[in-house]
């Protein structure tokens, strides 16, 4: 029986070794070694890993590399941010600078010293790379009354250039919050009596000489509530009132204790305007040359060629404009090509900073001032 129940083993196993003496041992299944602590690298001693695709070099440099189309297909251009476009002015109406009144919000100085004149105003921005060879402050005025004229002048205008607008008009709140979100800083005009009043009228609410004085308070609250955030005022004609010092010298107290910066237009060789409003400790500027006087496109481009020339020679030169649309469009072809001249357009509120102390008048003699009515 024990040969035949081996012989069935034998036979069921078809094992050629069957029958052979076995030794069973159990196979324990290790886990891989770990990797040596060599191999791996301490995150704090580990190289950065550095860009690695062109987005991100491109990226991690601060620019855009832009590579041109059929015309030059290896070509690439690389095209640095615009920071003039970054500059972001203050929000506007800032509550430390406001009072309430009937006819609106009306500026003042705050309790912590801060003044519209300098909260409002557009900065400067960084110092460019190289040092400019001279610069333009610009003033383009007239804005609030078309709103076609003002729409183009806020989209076409390079962001430092300082606009002015008058206290008539639509919606004038709002464009100009407009103005200032595009980097415009802004000036309210102050309609003043010219010496043909009131055959050139200025419009309502104009500051007037003589037994009507006294009401120029009112008027100038008036005026000064139609919108927030500007810079300070400037002159709207006037001839006979900015030569006036008994009509000027209670409007320039009231100004001065609102923070305002004023502004004259420079149309009126007899004006104390600028004058006055330095002896009562107000920020003032006069403006050295008006581009537009001939309304033409040649005359106009004569009248901005002259300003680079006394940018250099001076430093600095303040010049204003009116909105029209020819002014805008010779404005906006000259700006585009002031880079390459190393010819920078400054806020007109930052133009004080680069003048003498002392001065607030003309930089130089009559001849460069454009000829023209005293308004």
């Amino acid at each position: 029986m024990a040969i035949l129940a081996l012989v069935l083993t034998v036979a069921l196993r078809r094992d050629p070794d069957g029958g052979e003496p076995m030794a069973v041992a159990a196979i324990e299944k290790r886990a891989a070694p770990a990797a040596s602590a060599a191999a791996t690298p301490d995150p704090a001693t580990a190289p950065p890993r550095g860009p690695t695709s062109a987005a991100q070099l491109e990226n991690s440099a601060g620019v855009t590399v832009v590579r041109a189309g059929e015309e030059a297909p290896e070509a690439i251009v690389i095209t640095i941010p615009d920071t003039a476009r970054t500059i972001t002015l203050a929000t506007a109406p800032d509550n430390r600078l406001v009072e309430r009144s009937r006819y609106g919000l009306l500026p003042k100085s705050g309790p912590d010293g801060a003044t519209p004149a300098k909260v409002y105003a557009r900065p400067l921005g960084p110092e460019p790379m190289a040092k400019p060879a001279g610069r333009v402050a610009l003033l383009v005025g007239g804005l609030g009354i078309s709103q076609s004229g003002t729409a183009d002048a806020i989209a076409k205008l390079p962001p430092p250039v300082s606009l002015a607008f008058a206290p008539y008009g639509t919606e004038l709140e709002r464009t100009v919050q407009r103005a200032r979100g595009e980097g415009h800083e802004v000036f309210l005009q102050l309609p003043m009596e010219p010496f043909d009043y009131p055959d050139n009228d200025p419009g309502p609410h104009t500051l007037l000489t003589g037994p009507k004085a006294p009401d120029n308070i009112d008027k100038l609250h008036w005026a000064l509530g139609r919108f927030t955030g500007y810079v300070g005022i400037v002159n709207f004609l006037g001839g006979r009132f900015t030569s006036d010092e008994s009509a000027l010298s209670p409007v320039l107290r009231e100004l001065a204790g609102r923070g305002l910066m004023v502004v004259d237009d420079g149309s009126s060789a007899r004006s104390l305007l600028a004058g006055s409003a330095d002896r009562a400790r107000i920020p003032a500027l006069k403006i050295d040359r008006v581009i537009d006087g001939v309304t033409r496109a040649d005359a106009i481009d004569k009248e901005l060629a002259a300003l680079e020339t006394i940018a250099r020679e001076q430093g600095i030169v303040v010049a204003a404009a009116s909105a029209l649309p020819v002014s805008i469009e010779r404005i906006n072809r000259w700006a585009q090509s002031l880079e390459a001249k190393k010819i920078m357009i400054v806020p007109v509120s930052a133009a004080r900073g680069f003048r003498s102390p002392k001065s607030t008048g003309s930089i130089g003699a009559g001849s460069i001032r454009s000829t023209g009515s005293q308004r």
